[in-house]
């Protein structure tokens, strides 16, 4: 995921002691001040930016003091190209890393401080975590993230099994070995990437596999589908900290995608329902 360039590090932690004043001050380190361009002293933008005080509960804008919570700086600078896109992306890495904590509020503001760009394109991609269940609107104080426990990861992966087990089953009847081979590439990367440690590569590279496997059935809606879930699946639980047990549950998750692999080639079908079965029960 690609990130801005002032460092993503101190973000609207609500609740705690240091930093507030400065994100309600003209000029302070929470505040982004709109171009001169976009007209937003005291009135409506001709770009459209929001007064604060009227639409900021809509908005999930902060709009008084917070404090700072300590989170990474970005590993690449953010394009003035696709701005909303690339802070989307650096967000949902955030999600999967855990650097956006669950039960935290969190301020266009000051994130757009931390990305060096305006509020608009960081309220616009917070407004589509929302719509994908990843955060939830704070009237007037930001959008906090969503707590996650052990019931909802389950539900996801029986939904998952729901949709992608049959599928699956249905194109190791009708797929041939061939096309089945061609993946191998992509099965092998998710192993490079459990390997390295990190959830947001492995996560990434993952989602890729399954949405090359799934993407044989030639259903683009399926893939959406299957995708969206996929990815609330991969955000950690309330608690949860990446580590070497963490390590050792992702090198193993990416071996199933190998061993599925081996068995869709050789057209053992009874081994790829078992598998299948594995992977979504013991999704990481």
């Amino acid at each position: 995921m690609r990130q801005g360039t002032k460092g993503f590090a101190g973000t609207g932690d609500t609740g705690t002691g240091q930093g507030g004043p400065a994100a309600g001050a003209d000029g302070g380190a929470g505040r982004v001040r709109a171009p001169a361009r976009s007209g937003t002293s005291g009135t409506r933008g001709r770009e459209g930016d929001a007064v604060p005080g009227r639409d900021d509960a809509v908005r999930g804008e902060h709009t008084h003091s917070e404090p700072a919570a300590v989170l990474p700086r970005p590993r690449t600078p953010v394009q003035r190209s696709s701005v909303r896109g690339q802070v989307l992306a650096a967000l949902r890495t955030a999600l999967v890393t855990g650097d956006l904590r669950p039960g935290v509020v969190y301020s266009a503001p000051v994130l757009a401080e931390r990305f060096g760009v305006s509020a608009t394109p960081v309220r616009e991609a917070m407004q589509q975590l929302a719509l994908e269940g990843a955060v939830e609107v704070v009237p007037n104080r930001g959008f906090r993230v969503v707590e996650r426990g052990d019931r909802e990861l389950a539900e996801l992966a029986e939904v998952r099994a729901l949709i992608e087990v049959p599928m699956v089953l249905r194109l190791a009847r009708t797929v041939p070995a061939e096309r089945w081979a061609e993946l191998r590439p992509l099965a092998e990367a998710t192993i490079r990437a459990a390997s390295s440690g990190c959830r947001a590569t492995y996560a990434e590279s993952d989602r890729a596999f399954h949405r090359a496997v799934l993407a044989l059935a030639g259903n683009e809606q399926l893939v959406r589908i299957a995708e969206d879930l996929h990815r609330r699946a991969q955000w950690p639980l309330v608690g949860a900290a990446p580590g070497p047990l963490g390590r050792v549950g992702l090198v193993a998750d990416a071996h199933q995608h190998t061993a599925l692999l081996d068995a869709l080639i050789a057209g053992a079908q009874d081994a790829v329902r078992s598998l299948l079965e594995e992977h979504f029960t013991g999704a990481v």
